[in-house]
């Protein structure tokens, strides 16, 4: 049991508790034994009264528009950026530090965007905005990786091609794929009503993720290159990115390019990249070890495999990565952030 009647301990609320990621913070609250004087559980008017645990402890839902956020100390934002644009500026108002999990706060420059394993030194202080961002659920393993690149070669540029889970639209998304990949096996070549992904995802690939913008890039592709940017503190990174919406439930995978300011040896890159915070890299004794979604053992870890150098240029080499995207790319790196916070004594 992770409530107590500590005044140091953060009266805390999330937003979106009833969502995917929502539902991810409440178990990783429980498994971490984050320490909290009071929680909320908060979601849309649709959802108020369904009752959820936390500890072995069932709380109603509460609909936000009737939340009074000056009850907490802490709120996590998980609803979408739609609420978090509507409803954050009432609870920094209200004297709480949001941690927001959308694109609204990202860029916003009194508001720090953090991966804890790259630039915890952002939350030594409470943001001016009141708000700390959380990355994008594929930003957040690549830098990762990028700073521990960085440190030891310099990069000169990196090119990522994404492999993301039906999960990244929460419950509405895998549910769909669920049922499109179901109606295609009993019924093919019937239509099925697609609401989330356009085309079907059901035995497919699609390479857009969010929408389009005038580059021709995606909103999602450019938001890696604009957060990695932030994150790692270098404004003239060169990273480019094809984001790709593929048939699995839960995991985001990465093919990584990146050609470096050195020579780069590989059995010295699998060390630096073993070495690196909760990462475990795959074919560190086998070159023929890999990853996958459906193989990682670990959801609190990044995985790394088919680590290579390329023979015609030894700066340059490519590595796959895996994490799980509602916890390392979202709920995980919110409540390290939020543990962050409470060490440094921040909020």
């Amino acid at each position: 049991m992770t409530l107590v009647t500590d005044t140091k301990a953060p009266r805390i609320a999330i937003v979106g508790a009833t969502g995917a990621v929502g539902n991810t913070l409440i178990g990783l609250i429980e498994s971490r034994g984050l320490r909290y004087r009071s929680v909320h559980l908060v979601a849309s008017a649709r959802s108020a009264g369904t009752e959820l645990t936390v500890d072995g402890v069932a709380y109603p839902v509460q609909a936000v528009d009737e939340f009074d956020f000056g009850q907490v100390d802490l709120a996590f934002f998980s609803a979408g950026t739609e609420a978090s644009e509507q409803w954050v500026p009432k609870a920094t108002e209200a004297g709480a530090v949001v941690i927001d999990n959308t694109i609204a706060y990202r860029m916003d420059p009194d508001t720090p965007l953090v991966v804890p394993q790259v630039n915890a030194h952002e939350l030594d202080e409470r943001p001016k905005s009141g708000v700390i961002a959380n990355p994008n659920c594929s930003t957040i393993p690549l830098v990762r990786l990028l700073q521990g690149v960085e440190r030891r070669w310099g990069i000169r540029q990196a090119v990522v091609s994404t492999y993301q889970a039906a999960s990244g639209l929460g419950h509405p998304g895998v549910d769909e794929l669920k049922d499109s990949s179901r109606a295609a096996l009993e019924s093919p070549g019937e239509e099925y009503p697609n609401k989330e992904f356009t085309p079907s995802l059901a035995f497919n690939v699609i390479p857009k993720i969010d929408r389009f913008l005038d580059t021709g890039f995606t909103l999602e592709e450019q938001k890696m290159l604009q957060e990695s940017r932030k994150i790692l503190g270098m404004p003239h990174l060169d990273v480019t990115t094809t984001c790709v919406r593929v048939p699995v439930v839960t995991g985001h995978s990465e093919a990584v390019w990146i050609e470096a300011q050195g020579v780069v040896d590989r059995d010295e890159l699998v060390e630096v990249l073993a070495e690196l915070p909760e990462v475990t890299v795959h074919d560190r004794e086998s070159r023929r070890e890999f990853p996958t979604p459906t193989t990682i053992d670990d959801p609190y870890r990044v995985h790394v495999g088919r680590v290579r150098v390329n023979p015609n240029n030894p700066r340059a080499f490519w590595l796959w990565l895996v994490a799980d995207n509602l916890t390392i790319g979202a709920a995980l790196n919110a409540i390290q952030i939020a543990e962050e916070l409470i060490a440094r004594d921040t909020l």
